[in-house]
């Protein structure tokens, strides 16, 4: 553990996820939406920068990043978590008249399109997962307190999504660089409070596989609908509140308690 504690480095470790991840998300930001993959493989190149780091450079090794399935309770609740956050303010908006979904749209267009996107994001959501939670998050808690290593982490995750918030704000009409000041202060917080959360299953479950299995269920339970029923204002944002109360619950709790992270 010692060991470990003196040779890494957080300012090493990101500079080279982004050597290998970021080239794909500018690529995607130039090249546009019928580039999207490219954000898949973004995601899978943070894995393998990690992978290299970890076992190669500084071969420090990935014994806490949760090498175990869990329960089956964690897969149900991460499940009702998603369907909290995305389908239940879609069904709300639409039943009170506040959004009128797209035309010729329904559940037999949305299940083909979630099962197929969620087997095509099972390999990059792991990578990402491997990242943040199985190497980076363990070694921020060997230096710092839960609560600073649980926020640092989710700032650098937020770091490493901005060529695709710069991308999100191009595409919007109007000014670039007010789109790109409004998309980056609105995103700042709720990204860094999913990172707590991203944190909190994997640090509850202790298993990567499960907060894999979250993380692809938030965003293709997210893009299956945007596909096909659509969102309004309130489905679209509905899941950024509640992030952010349920991260800050979660740093009100963790206080100094940072074995339930560690996953020996």
């Amino acid at each position: 553990m010692k060991i470990m504690e003196k040779l890494f480095s957080p300012i090493k470790y990101f500079g080279m996820v982004i050597l290998f991840s970021w080239p794909f998300q500018i690529a995607y930001g130039f090249l546009g939406q019928a580039y999207r993959p490219l954000l898949l493989v973004s995601m899978v190149m943070a894995g393998v920068a990690t992978f290299i780091y970890g076992k190669y450079i500084f071969k420090d090794g990935f014994k806490n990043a949760g090498w175990s399935w869990g329960k089956p309770k964690h897969y149900f609740y991460v499940f009702l978590l998603a369907l909290v956050l995305w389908v239940f303010p879609s069904i709300l908006e639409r039943t009170l008249g506040w959004y009128l979904p797209k035309p010729n749209q329904g559940f037999f267009d949305f299940v083909p399109f979630f099962l197929l996107s969620f087997i095509l994001t099972i390999v990059p959501a792991w990578g990402e997962e491997f990242s943040w939670r199985g190497y980076l998050l363990p070694h921020l808690l060997l230096k710092y307190s839960p609560r600073k290593a649980l926020l640092l982490h989710g700032f650098i995750t937020w770091v490493w999504h901005l060529p695709v918030l710069c991308a999100m704000a191009l595409e919007m009409n109007g000014e670039p660089i007010a789109n790109a000041i409004v998309v980056l202060g609105v995103s700042f917080m709720p990204t860094i409070m999913h990172a707590v959360v991203f944190a909190y299953i994997w640090g509850k479950s202790g298993s990567l596989v499960v907060v894999t299995f979250y993380h692809i269920l938030f965003d293709e339970i997210r893009d299956a609908l945007d596909a096909t029923y659509g969102f309004g204002f309130f489905g679209n944002y509905w899941q950024m509140p509640v992030l952010v109360f349920f991260g800050i619950w979660i740093l009100q709790k963790t206080r100094k308690n940072k074995a339930f992270y560690l996953n020996d």
